[in-house]
């Protein structure tokens, strides 16, 4: 991935839930009785809905109003950089109070004499439907706050635990769009039809959390040592909702609708859209407001709704709406009741099935394993399977994800990657190649791309020789001494790394791989962008990060040393909000037709999209705005379509089984056209480039930050009109697939062209030497008369710099 530097200050106005939490205000209902019992060695701790039992030993169990164990746990987990995980050995519970009397259980676990001057202290109480769980710890300096764990164990739920994120909504500050920001996470657990139950942490990796444990991460102390906190509710609704009304404060919306991914089959489909709204407060009335936009602004949608929500309580609406033609709806809906207001945004989109029909030679992929199976593996590879994808990079038995006989139920094809180590012994390394080919012959795998960006320091080659020597080699000598026919890829390189290239070539790795592979990064830049020279800078905003000039030096490499497949093994568009260096969503989409347009064009085998849900590994949906990593995604957090998922089909769809002709060239250079021949005809790309290849310029930038516009704004302000022979039936697609009808008028069609790639059938194409065109092609003057300017051919590249 490329260099990321840029963060945000912390905008959201409410709060993070967990400075909430620290400050104990956490509400369920109008409060009741606590009570308080201490008795041989046991306390017990109640009140309405809830009891605590603290036993010796450490043992902790919560109870539901009948006086069922629902939870039960003993222990204490920290971690030290330097003697390792301690686990409490047990634990005295004695009542207590906390600083403003509340009645407490205090917990002081034991430890052996490994964990040192460790101490870890629990305080733990309860209100209604509630308990609050404090752990506080001290000792080492060595010690790792990332490193606490809690114990309990589920006692006999009816449905698997889940790990939920709780988001909200926020608006940007320093202006742009709209953004997600993490309010905590929560452990569920399920009783029956009715009874819920859930630890709510501001922090918790689903990675680091089981059956037995949970993640709890602590926070510093100005006293000294650290803080964990989790609380645990009872509830019978939603997570977001019990969050919204645990905090006891303000108002909480949450979003659903009737179908998986928010996605239609066809226009005219009843679109359900439930606002959930929970009250954290005293019983008040509502206002609910719905809007909805097309892609390109229209007004889908506009309505409102009046409502009562009891204190503490919920109340759900459900607007109904029509799908339209084609194409994505973006909906936001907003609930104020004086003057608070929660609002919440969602995408609903229209995407057809399709029978694809390339079948093993498509080269649609997708990078990593479908670790988000939200709300099951098959929903995902349903859609995988809808949008075009028809292999994964990533699938081997015991690895993340589903395993390779999910993919060859579905006759998706598989690959495999796995990270070697270059800082080994020649040993090592030749064990380590032994192991990690048979587990890519086990999976089946057709190719075996051995290694992951590992050509740091980039775009300095000093890392070619060691890859060679302890990674790749040993992996080709062992093929060799096996008789495997697994394919063999270079390590995916981080950028078009020509330095390393060269070295790799003049060390002999040119003839160890059926395959090159590397991951194009791409900064705001369009995809066709080509940078001036050679001496392309690697920084966090270099050149170097750029998709099209890289391919290039690629191929010119190539027609020096030899052809090889080439795999894109990391493609990507990241939609980070209001970050002037990654694309908006509208121009993500856009880059995303291009960029697999170009793929096509250069003889691409593989592109393999990075990745398909925003989200991180180990986080789940976790909203996470500054990271970087967190927004490549083709599907929003809340599993909604991003256009750039319809703008991926699209042009699944249109190069499914299409055969490139070549570049078409036109009077005026700075348009550009692909040609394609396709089942359905020909089928041209075209864009202009009077508006620059650089993304994110216009208005007041500062630092990162760049006020990005709402989807539906036409960034571009140049408008170029091309007048070419048609016939009576011309279509055109743009980014996201819509389509439409264009009018003739005396066997010509005029064109309307700018930044944004767009496809059209019922064009005539002419081959001719070096300059390929469109029949009948000229540009419009701004007073509408043709131009006779000459035909410009493309240089060698096909492309020209930017400016």
């Amino acid at each position: 991935m490329t260099h990321e530097a840029f963060s945000r200050p912390t905008l959201n106005r409410r709060g993070f839930l967990g400075a909430a939490l620290a400050a104990g205000v956490v509400l369920v209902a109008e409060s009741t009785p606590i009570a308080a019992h201490a008795a041989a060695g046991d306390v017990t701790l109640g009140a309405g809905g809830i009891n605590l039992l603290a036993s010796p030993g450490g043992r902790l169990t919560i109870r539901d109003a009948g006086g069922v164990t629902r939870s039960a746990g003993s222990k204490f987990q920290v971690k030290d950089s330097v003697t390792g995980i301690h686990v409490s050995t047990g634990g005295t519970p004695t009542l207590s109070a906390l600083p403003d009397g509340t009645p407490a259980i205090r917990m002081d676990y034991t430890f052996d004499a490994a964990a040192g001057s460790t101490s870890v202290t629990g305080w733990f109480s309860v209100g209604t439907s509630h308990a609050g769980l404090e752990w506080r710890i001290t000792g080492a300096d060595t010690l790792v706050a990332d490193g606490f764990l809690f114990s309990r164990a589920i006692q006999a739920p009816t449905a698997p635990d889940d790990y939920v994120a709780i988001a909200e909504w926020v608006r940007d500050a320093g202006g742009g769009i709209p953004y997600e920001d993490t309010l905590g996470v929560a452990h569920t657990s399920t009783w029956g039809t009715s009874l819920h139950g859930l630890f709510l942490l501001d922090r918790s990796r689903q990675a680091w959390t089981n059956s037995t444990w949970v993640h709890a991460p602590g926070v510093a102390d100005p006293a000294g040592g650290w803080t964990s906190r989790a609380d645990f509710f009872f509830s019978e609704t939603r997570p977001s909702a019990t969050a919204t009304i645990g905090r006891g404060r303000e108002l909480g919306l949450e979003l659903t609708t009737n179908r998986d991914f928010n996605l239609y089959e066809s226009a005219g489909d009843q679109m359900e859209l439930t606002a959930l709204v929970a009250n954290g407060g005293a019983a008040k009335s509502v206002d609910l407001e719905l809007w909805a936009r097309s892609f390109d602004g229209a007004l889908l949608a506009s309505t409102t709704a009046t409502g009562s929500v009891a204190a503490a309580g919920t109340w759900q609406h459900t607007f109904t709406l029509t799908a339209p033609a084609g194409g994505i709806a973006l909906a936001e809906v907003v609930v104020r009741s004086g003057d608070d207001e929660a609002f919440a945004r969602t995408n609903l989109a229209v995407l057809p099935s399709y029978d694809y029909q390339a079948g093993a030679d498509s080269m649609f992929a997708i990078a990593n394993y479908p670790w988000l199976q939200r709300p099951s593996a098959d929903a995902v590879l349903d859609l995988w399977q809808r949008v075009g994808i028809g292999l994964v990079r990533i699938a081997y038995d015991g690895g993340p994800g589903l395993p390779p006989a999910a993919f060859d139920a579905r006759c998706m094809r598989h690959n495999i990657e796995l990270q070697p180590s270059l800082d080994v012994t020649d040993a090592e390394a030749a064990t380590w190649a032994a192991d990690k080919l048979a587990v890519a012959v086990g999976a089946g795998a057709g190719y075996f791309e051995v290694g992951n960006e590992l050509n740091r320091p980039f775009n300095t080659g000093d890392a070619a020789q060691a890859y060679l020597d302890k990674a790749l080699r040993p992996v080709f000598d062992r093929r060799a001494a096996t008789g495997d026919v697994v394919k063999l890829m270079n390590n995916g390189l981080a950028g078009m790394d020509k330095p390393w290239v060269e070295n790799f070539i003049a060390g002999g790795g040119w003839d160890l791989i059926d395959a090159f592979a590397y991951h194009p990064g791409r900064g705001n830049f369009t995809p066709d962008y080509i940078p001036a020279g050679d001496d392309w800078n690697t920084g966090g905003d270099g050149t170097y990060w750029n998709f099209y000039g890289g391919l290039r030096q690629l191929k010119a490499l190539m027609a020096e040393h030899g052809e090889k497949e080439i795999w894109l093994t990391e493609a990507y568009a990241p939609t980070k909000p209001n970050s002037w260096w990654h694309d908006t969503y509208r121009h993500a989409a856009e880059n995303v037709l291009l960029t697999l347009a170009l793929a096509k064009a250069e003889g691409i085998r593989g592109v393999c999209w990075y990745q398909f849900h925003d989200s991180v590994l180990g986080m789940p949906q976790v909203a996470d705005p500054d990271n970087v990593e967190y927004h490549y995604g083709l599907m929003n957090r809340d599993l909604s379509p991003k256009p750039s998922l319809l703008a991926y089909a699209t042009a699944a769809r249109v190069l499914d089984q299409a055969t490139f002709q070549g570049w078409l060239t036109f009077p005026d250079p700075q348009t550009f056209g692909l040609w394609f021949d396709t089942p359905d005809g020909p089928a041209v790309v075209l864009w202009n480039r009077a508006d620059g290849y650089l993304l994110n310029t216009s208005g007041q930038r500062t630092d990162w930050h760049f006020p990005a516009p709402e989807v539906w704004i036409d960034p571009w302000p140049t408008k170029t009109l091309l007048t070419v022979t048609a016939g009576n039936a011309v279509r055109q697609l743009d980014a996201i697939g819509r389509s439409c009808q264009l009018s003739s008028a005396r066997g010509q069609v005029t064109l309307t062209l700018d930044g944004s790639p767009r496809i059209f059938y019922g064009l005539t194409p002419l081959a001719r030497p070096g300059a390929n065109t469109l029949a009948g092609c000229h540009r419009r003057r701004p007073g509408g008369q043709p131009s006779d300017r000459p035909l410009q051919p493309p240089g060698p590249s096909g492309r020209r710099s930017a400016r």
